[in-house]
């Protein structure tokens, strides 16, 4: 419902208090996402728009008014407009006097302005009291609710203020940080300006490690056979060499996942202590874990779809036809002879392939925040913990029976280099033995111990009053 008038009814009426109304300024995509958001969590919500009459669709319960109008209305109101269109707020100084002004506007690059929006706007409307907040939220998040734990940051000088936005953006599923007073606005701004922050790391392990057995099984592979052979093979980087660099990077990276837990769990036992805080590298290194094993997904779908179009490649056809032709010249045929290992060993490093990249897909899926906020963490630890070691160790299973005889022959040495297989595998086996110790009664006991709270120097009577706390 529209109204125009300065006073605005109830939505309902009821013995029970009247929501609070919160005013938007802006009927852009944010503003409007922003509104149907408030709405759903109990807020009443009034548009200032320059033109009420005509703004377009607006969420159903929400009014429009003037700018002036909705304004006198509301002690709290959203600024959902761009820098450029701040000067009417100037002009609205009397009005906005003692009123909670949210800045949730966001540059196109950064230091694109000498300071701050929030400092500017607060320095427009002086007796006003401008908060930076909620600018990092996008109008597609605010429509499908997609807040719940999402991380929002506030800065401002008045402290009254700052908990108004912050309690309200509670109300809205969000976990707010404050990060001080408005000359933190700068550095608020600029963080939805960051490209991927969380997945630099990631990507430079990705980068690296395919650039890494690029080269070397171009020299391996290719070179090689160039020098040795006088055979040109150069066609192979295109499928070949990339068919064997995914799943090696797939691999690695998610032993990467999993090695940072049991280096954490040999560090607690050796400290005794569960207190002691981590290593910087360390701790960077289990904070981008879902990164590594959803870029390692990633690479294992890449090796499936190489996989399967291998033998549609014309290299693969024609020596098949290169055989059958030269059979009918000779007039011969291939004895035909089926070896009983050979069907095992296919049989195997195929089902082992199958069974790790569906619980690789598991994983993938429960990392993401609308599957796994729905799991208990139980289950989510379960998933990502349990399977996630067991999705491990069918991959390494699946590299080892790739690899079967093959380090015993000597042709597998070329220039006297280990095969990538054997080199892909070094990390994942130490994962999982270092696992494996953990996972030893005699290991497992003192570490739950101290994951629960117990430590290896404290005093007696300090173990004791923790112990009867606990009981």
């Amino acid at each position: 419902m529209k109204t125009d008038g300065a006073m605005l009814h109830p939505l309902a009426s009821g013995d029970g208090p009247e929501p609070e109304l919160m005013c938007i300024f802006g009927t852009g995509d944010l503003g409007r996402s922003l509104g149907l958001r408030l709405l759903q969590c109990g807020y009443r919500v009034v548009y200032g728009s320059r033109r009420p009459h005509s703004c377009g669709p607006l969420p159903e319960g929400a009014q429009v008014m003037t700018h002036e109008e909705s304004a006198r209305s509301a002690k709290m109101i959203f600024v959902c407009v761009h820098r450029e269109h701040y000067e009417f707020l100037e002009k609205m100084a009397p009005q906005l006097e003692r009123k909670v002004l949210v800045d949730l506007s966001n540059n196109l690059k950064k230091n694109m302005y000498m300071e701050a929006n929030a400092v500017y706007l607060q320095r427009l409307v002086p007796k006003a009291a401008v908060v930076k907040g909620l600018n990092t939220l996008s109008a597609w998040a605010l429509q499908n609710g997609l807040l719940a734990g999402r991380q929002v940051y506030l800065c401002g000088n008045n402290e009254e203020a700052k908990r108004d936005v912050a309690e309200m953006a509670t109300k809205l599923g969000l976990t707010v940080v404050d990060k001080g007073s408005l000359s933190a606005a700068k550095e608020v701004e600029d963080f939805p300006l960051q490209l991927f922050p969380e997945w630099r790391m990631p990507l430079y392990v990705a980068f690296g490690l395919s650039a890494f057995f690029f080269l070397y099984l171009v020299i391996r592979d290719i070179v090689y056979a160039y020098v040795e052979n006088d055979e040109d093979i150069s066609y192979r980087i295109m499928i070949s060499l990339a068919n064997k660099i995914t799943p090696v990077v797939s691999l690695i990276m998610l032993a990467l996942c999993y090695l940072p837990g049991a280096i954490a769990g040999f560090l607690q036992l050796y400290r005794g202590t569960k207190y002691s805080r981590f290593p910087n590298w360390l701790d960077r290194w289990m904070l981008c874990r879902k990164q590594l094993g959803l870029l390692a997904l990633g690479f294992a779908l890449l090796h499936v779809i190489y996989s399967l179009i291998i033998p549609a490649r014309y290299s693969d056809r024609q020596r098949v036809i290169s055989n059958v032709l030269n059979e009918v010249k000779k007039n011969t045929t291939t004895p035909l002879y089926f070896d009983n290992t050979s069907a095992w060993r296919n049989d195997s490093l195929y089902a082992l392939g199958i069974l790790g990249f569906f619980l690789f897909v598991l994983l993938g899926l429960t990392s993401l925040p609308s599957v796994g906020g729905t799991l208990s963490w139980r289950e989510f630890s379960f998933v990502q913990s349990t399977l996630g070691y067991l999705t491990l160790l069918l991959s390494t299973a699946h590299c080892y029976i790739y690899a079967w005889d093959r380090f015993l022959r000597k042709s597998t040495y070329k220039w006297y280099t280990p095969p990538d297989f054997m080199l892909c595998l070094i990390v994942p086996s130490v994962t999982l033995v270092l696992k494996l110790i953990l996972v030893l009664p005699c290991v497992n006991r003192p570490l739950m111990r101290i994951r629960q709270g117990w430590e290896r120097n404290r005093p007696k009577d300090e173990m004791g009053e923790l112990k009867a706390t606990n009981m």
